[in-house]
């Protein structure tokens, strides 16, 4: 069953996400992330592999440098790994990671809980 919002109410929890993520203090260093960085990462993380920097280009509309240099930061705090596709050398495959996979379990809690503090809507009865 889906959950149904308002325009208000989904917007109110995007900024309550947004504010919770870059209020959140991180011991373990990690900065805060761009829009196009978390795209990636939750794509990494949600859909199913292999990834690909050709196939993320592909998907969020952008070019292969752009997503390299996203890659780039990211593999500096640890949340994705780059390797080289053993059966064609040209295809750098994205790998998950346990400090990736615990960082988006942990944002994951953080959306249900902000949602669950959203007001319930008035249905009138």
């Amino acid at each position: 069953m889906p959950v149904e919002l308002k325009p208000a109410q989904g917007l109110n929890l995007l900024h309550d996400i947004a504010l919770a993520m870059v209020r959140e203090t991180r011991p373990d260093g990690m900065a805060d992330f761009t829009h196009r960085q978390l795209a990636i990462l939750l794509t990494v993380y949600l859909e199913q592999p292999p990834h690909t920097v050709r196939g993320l280009a592909h998907k969020l509309g952008v070019t292969k440098p752009v997503i390299t240099r996203a890659l780039d930061s990211m593999g500096k705090q640890a949340i994705v790994a780059r390797r080289r596709d053993e059966t064609d050398k040209r295809n750098v495959i994205i790998q998950r990671t346990v400090k990736g996979a615990l960082y988006v379990e942990k944002l994951g809690d953080m959306v249900v809980q902000k949602a669950s503090d959203l007001p319930v809507p008035d249905i009138g009865l």
